[in-house]
């Protein structure tokens, strides 16, 4: 499969990295400098959709940069040029919709980390593609770092095997509790009225278990989420049969609103959640946004982040099947 077609050309980012003979993230700009601005790139896309659409899966995230891509409304243009279907998203973070099809990143303090993730991963349908367009990058901080999924998968094996095997014959268990009302001085505090889109309880309740999700009300209001069995790894079709680390063990293990353990109830060692958190930390691939970027990732290859960030800072998001 060729890397280049005539209306892109492949360029370099700080913080790239070659994984298993994989530029991440393939960085695509303009073939000259004439073929800046949105008019060029949408032809560029529309005449490239399946090649452009190969190399996401291939490289699991692809930057387009160099096009001053503008607003909101052009970056909407360029997600809907492919064609993919759009999934709302489902999660605590607090989000807030833009135009069409975009919405804000999670916009929890921008003091605080927001751990690696794959979008959505606990509930029965998840994003393919996530897809995050930079419209004020941060003067400092503010990466949205991403992690080939299968390395750590790798990673694990070779350290814990024992583990790797008994978490995969029983499954993880998670529990989380979204709040009565949102939060916004949270990156978790989405409430479940605006989580669910209902603030019907019976009918919160419909709409939970259709994801896959157990529910329990609390006193305050509050209600408390139970998800599992969900597996630790995932192969999915045409990526080389790699097993990724589809969980979100380290992010949600002896949380103030979450907890992760394995499906029968059996704890999971601290040692080991702490140095797959080292593993995850050191697999990652760091970039710095710059104005108009475009990062397309593969929800299914990859976990992302945010790192903490001086404002102002403006990350919008578009969710795909």
């Amino acid at each position: 499969m060729e890397y280049t077609c005539k209306e892109f050309k492949v360029g370099k980012c700080e913080g790239e990295k070659l994984v298993d003979g994989e530029t991440l993230p393939l960085v695509l700009t303009p073939p000259e400098p004439s073929k800046k601005g949105i008019d060029s790139l949408l032809e560029a896309l529309e005449n490239n959709k399946e090649w452009f659409d190969d190399m996401v899966t291939k490289n699991s995230a692809v930057l387009l940069r160099g096009f001053d891509v503008k607003n909101a409304v052009e970056f909407n243009d360029i997600i809907e040029v492919f064609g993919w279907e759009d999934i709302r998203y489902v999660g605590p973070a607090p989000r807030t919709h833009i135009h069409k099809r975009v919405w804000t990143a999670n916009e929890g303090p921008l003091s605080e980390f927001i751990y690696y993730h794959h979008e959505m991963v606990l509930i029965n349908e998840y994003p393919k593609k996530v897809i995050l367009f930079c419209e004020i990058p941060p003067p400092e901080g503010g990466e949205t770092p991403f992690v080939p999924s299968f390395k750590v998968t790798e990673r694990m094996i070779e350290e814990f095997p024992e583990f790797v095997e008994e978490v995969t014959a029983k499954g993880l268990k998670y529990t989380f509790v979204a709040l009565s009302n949102d939060n916004t001085t949270s990156m978790r505090g989405r409430g479940w009225q605006d989580a669910f889109a209902t603030h019907d309880q019976q009918e919160a309740e419909r709409r939970a278990r259709a994801l896959g999700m157990d529910v329990e009300w609390l006193e305050n209001g509050s209600v408390k989420t139970i998800l599992g069995p969900r597996p630790l790894t995932k192969v999915f079709e045409g990526r080389k049969g790699r097993r990724m680390w589809f969980n979100t063990l380290v992010g949600m293990y002896g949380k103030e609103l979450s907890s992760a353990m394995m499906a029968d109830g059996t704890e999971i060692p601290a040692n080991i959640v702490k140095r797959c958190e080292e593993i995850i930390e050191e697999e990652s691939i760091q970039f710095k946004w710059e104005k108009g970027d475009v990062l397309f990732l593969d929800n299914y290859a990859t976990l992302h982040g945010r790192r903490p960030s001086l404002p102002p800072r403006r990350v919008l998001v578009a969710t795909c099947k």
